[in-house]
């Protein structure tokens, strides 16, 4: 396997020496536009790019931002997209950390420790809230999408947002609605309240059952509705992911959408506006989270400032999943 050119052959090959070629690439002074030129255009020629670790080794500021987020969610995909856009316009690059099932939070945010990243934002953690205040000692910690005390939180208010279905639900003339709860997710006890809230407000009965995070989850809960007696002619599910696994069941079986049973999702993923999707949901502006996210974070980096809990407000979005109950 061929070395990756280093500044030494740059130098060859521009004819000049490794000191000017390091000034160059650091974009120091005391080259000229000619040679800045001449020796970039030969760094090109031989391809060779600087290393950003050894980079990282030699400064004191990294300019780094680490993010973890979850493999498979797609509202998190969002928000790291925002996460990019947000960072490159302070002047800093992301370093991303990735939680799956056998990479778990742990592992990720230490990778991005050893990386030495100058804050995290944590996309959806679910770290024990003494883990992530003891990292906040170190350098400045930011949950996106969770409730937390002793750190930054930038999230939705998810109470309210799950008023926003069940309140939108009620109006259509349903009477009775199953969640599909969350469990212990991120969010998912604040939804919880939501939902019995605004059912108690708009007078309706609200039965939470097992619901989860994944369409998996979602499909395993249709299958145990399916199996009783008769339908619920409302479904709210703790997210997009969930209400798309259980609307797939339930298509498979026969049942109509909306003219049977009307769903709700929450989160408002890429997958829920697609058209043979549909989905009635819950919007969360990812761009607005991130852009709040990353600007406390670098807030942070340079002042001592008190933690603060940012909370931002979710919109429904009607489309065709939702319909007055069947007779």
């Amino acid at each position: 396997m061929r070395d990756r050119p280093t500044l030494h052959d740059v130098a060859q090959h521009a004819g000049v020496s490794r000191a000017l070629v390091s000034i160059v690439m650091r974009d120091a002074p005391g080259a000229s536009a000619a040679t800045r030129e001449r020796v970039r255009r030969a760094a090109d020629e031989i391809g060779y790019r600087p290393d950003p670790r050894a980079r990282l080794l030699r400064s004191q500021r990294s300019n780094l931002l680490g993010v973890v987020f979850t493999a498979g969610q797609e509202f998190h995909a969002g928000l790291v997209d925002g996460v990019y856009r947000a960072a490159e316009m302070r002047g800093y690059d992301v370093l991303l950390s990735c939680v799956t099932p056998h990479h778990d939070e742990r592992r990720a945010v230490r990778t991005l420790l050893d990386d030495r990243v100058e804050a995290l934002v944590l996309i959806g953690t679910e770290l024990p809230v003494r883990e992530l205040v003891d990292i906040d000692t170190r350098l400045p910690v930011v949950a996106v999408a969770r409730k937390v005390r002793g750190v930054d939180a930038v999230r939705n208010d998810d109470t309210f947002g799950a008023g926003l279905a069940v309140g939108h639900l009620a109006e259509l003339g349903h009477t009775a609605i199953t969640y599909l709860d969350g469990g212990r997710a991120p969010g998912a006890a604040e939804r919880r309240k939501g939902v019995r809230r605004a059912a108690a407000a708009a007078g309706i009965v609200a039965t939470v059952v097992d619901g989860g995070t994944t369409e998996r989850e979602g499909a395993a809960a249709a299958t145990a509705l399916c199996a009783e007696q008769s339908l619920p002619t409302a479904v709210f599910a703790f997210n997009d992911r969930c209400a798309l696994g259980f609307v797939d069941v339930l298509i498979r079986a026969g049942v109509r959408i909306p003219q049977d049973v009307s769903v709700v999702g929450f989160d408002d993923s890429p997958l829920a506006g697609l058209g043979h999707v549909d989905l009635t949901t819950v919007g969360q502006d990812s761009a607005q989270l991130a852009e709040l996210a990353v600007g406390r974070a670098v807030e942070r980096i340079d002042s001592t400032s008190d933690r603060v809990d940012v909370v931002c407000e979710p919109k429904l979005v009607v489309r065709g999943s939702t319909a007055a109950p069947r007779a």
